[in-house]
């Protein structure tokens, strides 16, 4: 099967306001398709929000941007369908009771009744059965992981895991959709120097093959379009720069945001903070998106990250959505 064509990524003056402030503002980017892009920051500045964002997954408050000629926020569920998650810890994180061998049937299956044609699900059980296995295999391939070097092969636990095998998991269950967009956090989290270069060579060959990559890091290695996050005066504020690998010459586009969202202390009970409001592909701002627009507000892709919890597109983009906004509101980004 041909590899997915990657989205072009563009963004301009894009911005994203929470309850105490600005998470992040003035975001510039220009990614071709196929592309590496790294958002590096450190903790605390908008990454994981300005990855969501990308991704379809929290609506930006100004500023526009384009996933594969499709613009945001009007087009927010059909970046979702042809984006996934990756690892995003409060997001999309692996179940640590199961197995690998759970994980990838359960994805596969998702997969296969959420985004499969009518015509594919009348298909013989045994046809269908080795596509979903081909799919499982050709992702596990793209991923670089390898269930026979695990301690107990496909049986092996997540909990069991080391940080980057669960990251080349994580990368797995998001190829078996075969997205346009791939979007990971804490690319380079609690690895040593050798396994960052393993995590990022892993993200160049999936870039290489098509997919086009964003990646929140702690730092950036050369070669890639480089999206800076840092912190002015506790509060956050992006600089964007388009040219891989050329640090000198990056755009800065810093912007001092309103109030910090890192360190911020919770509202109290009696003046609780508003909750931002749900995403929403519709232009009035508050109805949600019509059905016509990517089958209502259902993410019918389990590419973006599921947990057991349900087995439902529904429930997958209820729970996405929702620890989208602990995040905005919260500012563990």
């Amino acid at each position: 099967m041909d590899s997915p064509h990657g989205a072009a990524v563009t963004a301009e003056g894009l911005g994203l306001k929470g309850p105490r402030g600005w998470t992040f503002r003035s975001v510039s980017i220009d990614a071709a398709p196929g592309s590496l892009v790294a958002i590096e920051g450190p903790s605390g500045t908008g990454r994981t929000c300005l990855l969501l964002a990308l991704s379809g997954r929290m609506r930006p408050t100004e500023g526009h941007a384009e996933v594969a000629a499709l613009q945001l926020p009007r087009k927010m569920a059909a970046v979702r369908r042809i984006s996934a998650l990756g690892p995003v810890p409060g997001v999309s994180d692996l179940d640590p009771a199961l197995t690998v061998a759970e994980h990838l049937r359960e994805r596969a299956l998702l997969q296969r009744r959420f985004d499969a044609s009518l015509r594919a699900l009348l298909r013989p059980r045994a046809e269908r059965a080795a596509e979903a296995q081909g799919r499982i295999d050709r992702a596990l391939d793209a991923a670089g992981l390898d269930l026979a070097a695990l301690p107990k092969q496909g049986r092996t636990a997540v909990r069991d895991l080391e940080r980057l095998e669960e990251l080349r998991l994580s990368v797995a269950l998001a190829l078996i959709g075969r997205p346009r967009l791939l979007a990971v956090d804490d690319a380079d989290l609690k690895l040593s120097d050798a396994e960052r270069a393993e995590a990022w060579a892993l993200l160049r060959s999936i870039a290489d093959g098509g997919t086009t990559v964003l990646a929140v890091c702690s730092q950036a290695p050369e070669g890639t379009t480089v999206v800076r996050t840092t912190a002015v005066q506790g509060a956050p504020a992006f600089a964007a720069s388009v040219a891989p690998g050329d640090e000198a010459e990056a755009a800065q586009a810093d912007t001092t945001a309103e109030a910090a969202l890192t360190e911020a202390e919770p509202a109290s009970e009696a003046d609780p903070a508003p909750r931002p409001e749900p995403a929403s592909d519709s232009d009035s701002g508050g109805k949600p998106e019509s059905d016509s627009d990517a089958d209502s507000d259902t993410d019918s892709r389990p590419g973006s990250g599921s947990r057991r919890a349900s087995g439902s597109a529904t429930d997958i983009r209820t729970n996405e959505e929702g620890a989208a906004d602990a995040l905005a509101e919260t500012g563990r980004a």
